[in-house]
């Protein structure tokens, strides 16, 4: 793929704001909304503060030389919601957020010393591009419901038998007008724009999709935009938080709960967040993978996984520490940066600055927390599908006439698609995660029939 702008490239000052706020808005919708399905008082502005951090704590790791955004892990959240089911206080549920976040980086940081002193070739041997490009491929497919709900989200969905469908009344037509504006703006400006349009048709697409929300909104025919956080903001009278708040910081609950703490809740924690890194470590293999064909550079090699998982590890901690989210690697900012073929670390950096700024302007983050769930619908088929493409991109390069190759990758992606996922005690193994655990024993099992024959 060839890049308007490389790793090392430097945008003029005006073009980097524009590009950093296009990253914002992609990781955006699924950075707030970890924090807003585990509850218990966590907030979006935090989570958008400890992306930031944690995603420039990844950059000084990985020496500046891995484009990709840190948001919150959705494949934590059932090991977040453990700790506070597990506390008996809500301070205790906030440290229990810190000392999980801590355990699950420590894996990391182990696995990074292992891979420092037994190399990467292992991976390939362990991952090929039969195993990588399916998982990468699933990544993007198994979103595809997300984004559609997201498409109909003012919408009532209906099963019928084996098959669902949405309801198309007034508030869901209007929803889908919404997320197809934003949906062809994108696309329109991606492959025919100029100049700015073509690098920042994500932005040029949000606001597009918001303008008409806000038209039938102010008309009253659909109440597609929510102002309650507006409102909000002068729920008390216009005063300094009105403009400016500090974010509700999770350790300034969490060192509240130190006096309640006991081993008995320190395992739960443990058994609740230390599975779950292993099995985020595969996906973190697999976006590196596929920022390494975006970028033609293999960063397993350079900067080197050793590197990319103590920054994934540490910038994850750092994360929860502020908005008790540990972070991950973000499909959407690959996608973006897929997309857009901007692959500077200085936007990036740039972006992860901002997000750190505007998690203290208020009326800021009641823009984006106004922004309807069918605009982002609209971006977020484009991103999901810009992942899936990238993974049977590297399945093209396999030998699927080879019976070895076919199987391995059926192993990925049916169990994946179909939604094969488990709960084994407090551990929620996603359907990616057991797809791919899969789809590497099959391989395994087949590479040594092969060395048999």
């Amino acid at each position: 793929m060839k890049l308007v702008y490389g790793v090392k490239d430097k945008p003029k000052f005006g073009q980097l704001l524009i590009f950093a706020f296009q990253q914002v808005l992609a990781i955006m919708a699924a950075t707030i909304a970890v924090p807003a399905i585990v509850g218990n008082g966590m907030t979006a502005s935090a989570a958008l503060f400890g992306a930031g951090v944690g995603t420039i704590v990844y950059q000084l790791f990985t020496k500046f030389r891995s484009p990709v955004f840190l948001g919150s892990s959705f494949a934590f959240i059932g090991s977040m919601v453990a700790a506070f089911a597990g506390a008996t206080s809500m301070s205790l549920g906030y440290l229990g957020l810190l000392i999980g976040a801590a355990s699950a980086g420590l894996i990391y940081v182990i696995i990074a010393i292992v891979v420092k002193f037994a190399g990467v070739k292992w991976i390939g041997k362990l991952m090929p591009a039969a195993v990588i490009g399916p998982t990468v491929a699933l990544i993007g497919l198994s979103l595809a419901g997300a984004a559609i709900n997201d498409v109909f989200s003012y919408g009532e969905k209906v099963t019928y038998g084996v098959s669902s469908y949405f309801v198309m009344t007034t508030d869901i037509w209007v929803s889908f007008i919404c997320a197809i504006v934003t949906f062809a703006v994108v696309i329109l400006c991606s492959v025919f724009g100029k100049k700015m349009a073509k690098l920042i048709p994500f932005i040029i697409g949000v606001l597009a999709g918001y303008a008409v929300a806000l038209v039938f909104t102010l008309t009253g025919v659909s109440q597609v935009i929510d102002f309650t956080p507006f409102k909000a903001l002068v729920a008390n009278g216009v005063n300094l938080s009105t403009f400016i708040s500090l974010p509700d910081f999770s350790f300034l609950e969490a060192f509240k709960g130190i006096g309640d703490f006991n081993v008995s809740y320190l395992a739960t924690v443990a058994v609740a967040y230390i599975p779950v890194a292993f099995v985020v470590f595969a996906e973190h293999i697999a976006d590196h993978k596929n920022l390494s064909s975006i970028i033609d550079s293999d960063l397993l090699e350079d900067p080197g996984l050793h590197r990319t998982l103590l920054g994934d590890g540490v910038g994850s901690i750092v994360g929860a520490f502020f908005g008790g989210c540990p972070n991950t690697t973000y499909g959407e900012s690959v996608g973006c940066v897929a997309i857009t073929k901007n692959a500077s670390i200085v936007t990036i950096t740039t972006a992860a600055i901002m997000t750190i700024l505007v998690s203290f302007i208020s009326p800021f983050v009641a823009f984006l927390d106004s922004i309807p769930g069918c605009v982002m619908g609209g971006v977020c088929v484009t991103l999901y599908g810009f992942i899936a493409v990238s993974g049977l991109k590297m399945i093209q390069k396999v030998d699927l006439e080879d019976n070895a190759n076919l199987f391995t990758v059926s192993a990925i992606l049916i169990p994946g698609i179909g939604g094969m996922a488990m709960a084994i005690g407090k551990v929620y193994i996603t359907n990616i995660a057991c797809a791919l655990i899969l789809g590497i024993i099959v391989n395994i099992i087949l590479s040594k029939g092969r060395k048999s024959e």
